[in-house]
């Protein structure tokens, strides 16, 4: 207030504000809530979530990062959450519910020390100490994967496929997976990198899980232009051109006059020798089949079919690279400027029926850098969720892949953490030892999560597992949710890529550091924007 008794407006009207204690319970309050939308999809009993969007689409699924893509939510706070699962599905492919739940617990339990009056920037400085501390452990613990040891990589593709619809043949698309994987890895600087872009996923509903396989080059969600095209073309010479086969229009309006028949004529001969001449520039190239990303005349398709070649039109973009890579042709973009030096090579070219539609396949690449999985289930949820899991899959089988190290998965890292974390804790003193004890509660809820999704009492598999991790022996000890046993995880070959385990405490801990900062939530006024009334009023109009 002014001497003069007038209240100084320092916010717009209508806009809230939260802050200090208030504000950093209810950022606590919001990530409980998200974790708890995807705590009980963990592990191999996790459940399976049903999603009905604004248009009624389901999905159905227990990947955390396509539920959470899914979730329309509002609150800041919960925004970062779905950050963290984002990052680490890019970047890892898997552990996305972890990182969520190890999030929310490491914000519930920092709320648990803040009631102890430890003040918040204490608590994000012992939880980076913690985190440091707990990759080192990892690494630890990891144990080195070779390139050539195709069973290992089964055992990670299998673990990340566990408990979703893929089970009962997990076995079967590891494999696949695997052998994906390998073929588009490629050796840079002594370093294995794999692009999974690489691999092209195609998947149809009909058939059994069975079914899918592998294909050593590209297939295309695409049927030959013309019925009197060949259907199959052997030792194909392929033009991949970005340009359609068509007369091109103009691009400023223009207008034609024909004031006879013999003018009519002479116009749509011209038209057609244009396209006539393209036509003849492919077959004199050696080029039998053609993958062009934009259209063909009908009149160009004709004139194809009779000089036998197989034609295929609207190809996307990101198909013609992977043919580009697959082949080890050049895409065109200029018909007129192109030799027979620019064509792909592949020993066969297809159409097949899949389902109830055609395909192309392109089959028999040599030094293929690109291949292709053919997915098939009985439905279309099932399908969609086995693409899901596959990408997983081939995700993670590629990390361990480029890291070359291995952890244990079943809850046995994060108990191994938790019990180093105490003993480092003790080292370091102070109010960060508080913190750190904190972070090694926090990341037992992994344990903890697996054993309540599997219907055990998580206070009992807690006590069994800190038990087997009591010596150097014990470190590789988890959870078998099949029986509730403890046993090894390298025998039992529940095996997690290094970078799985790294980036969830890495990700989780910088968002709980980032919200236990934040001290004032100030939140505009629905339905206006920052510039004021006139800048709503423009952003009301551009709607």
């Amino acid at each position: 207030m002014l001497g003069s008794g007038y209240p100084v407006l320092v916010l717009k009207e209508g806009t809230t504000r939260e802050s200090g204690r208030s504000a950093q319970e209810k950022n606590i309050m919001v990530a409980q809530a998200i974790a708890e939308a995807v705590r009980t999809t963990l592990g191999p009993k996790g459940a399976d979530k049903m999603l009905v969007d604004s248009l009624g689409d389901v999905v159905i699924t227990n990947d955390g990062a396509t539920i959470l893509k899914e979730l329309d939510v509002e609150h800041p706070t919960a925004k970062m959450l779905i950050e963290v699962a984002k990052a680490q599905d890019e970047e890892c492919k898997d552990g996305t519910v972890t990182s969520v739940v190890l999030a929310a617990e490491l914000l519930k339990r920092a709320g648990e020390l803040m009631n102890q009056k430890i003040h918040p920037t204490v608590i994000v400085d012992g939880y980076r100490m913690a985190a440091e501390k707990a990759v080192e452990v990892l690494k630890n613990i990891a144990r080195e994967v070779k390139p050539e040891d195709a069973e290992a990589l089964k055992k990670v593709a299998t673990t990340a496929m566990t408990g979703k619809i893929s089970d009962s043949f997990k076995d079967y698309l590891a494999e696949l997976a695997v052998n994906a994987v390998r073929r588009v890895a490629e050796e840079k600087d002594g370093r294995i990198r794999v692009d999974i872009d690489n691999i092209k996923v195609e998947k149809k509903h009909g058939g059994s899980i069975k079914d899918s396989r592998i294909v050593e080059g590209v297939i295309l969600d695409k049927e030959v232009v013309h019925p009197g095209m060949p259907k199959e073309v052997k030792d194909a010479k392929i033009l991949l051109l970005n340009q359609g086969l068509e007369v091109k229009k103009t691009e400023f309006d223009a207008t034609i006059r024909i004031t006879s028949p013999e003018q009519l004529q002479a116009f749509l001969n011209e038209e057609e020798k244009m396209l006539k001449d393209m036509v003849e520039k492919i077959k004199a190239s050696g080029a039998n089949v053609v993958l062009c990303q934009k259209g063909i005349d009908d009149m160009a398709q004709h004139f194809l079919a009779k000089a036998g070649i197989y034609a295929v039109r609207r190809v996307k973009k990101s198909d013609m690279e992977k043919l580009a890579k697959a082949t080890g042709g050049k895409i065109v973009n200029n018909i007129k400027e192109f030799t027979s030096e620019d064509l792909g090579k592949a020993e066969r070219v297809y159409q097949e029926k899949v389902g109830d539609e055609n395909m192309t396949f392109v089959e028999g690449c040599p030094g293929a850098r690109s291949v292709s999985v053919l997915l098939r289930g009985g439905s279309e949820h099932v399908v969609d969720e086995l693409e899901r899991s596959f990408h997983d899959a081939i995700g993670v089988v590629g990390v361990a892949l480029e890291d070359g190290y291995v952890t244990p998965g079943g809850g046995a890292a994060a108990v191994e953490i938790a019990r180093e974390l105490r003993k480092y804790a003790v080292d370091v003193g102070g109010r960060q030892q508080m913190a750190i004890e904190a972070f090694a509660d926090a990341v037992e809820i992994v344990p903890k999560t697996l054993a309540e999704n599997a219907g055990l009492d998580p206070i009992d598999t807690l006590i069994e597992l800190r038990d087997a991790h009591k010596d150097e022996k014990g470190k590789w000890m988890g959870l078998n949710v099949m029986n509730g046993k403890i046993e090894d995880m390298w025998k039992l070959n529940v095996l997690e890529p290094l970078r799985v385990g790294r980036q969830a405490i890495l990700g989780a801990t910088e968002a709980a550091g980032m919200i236990l900062r934040i001290d004032d939530i100030i939140a505009a006024k629905k339905g206006e924007s920052k510039g004021g009334e006139e800048g709503g009023k423009s952003g009301d109009e551009e709607e």
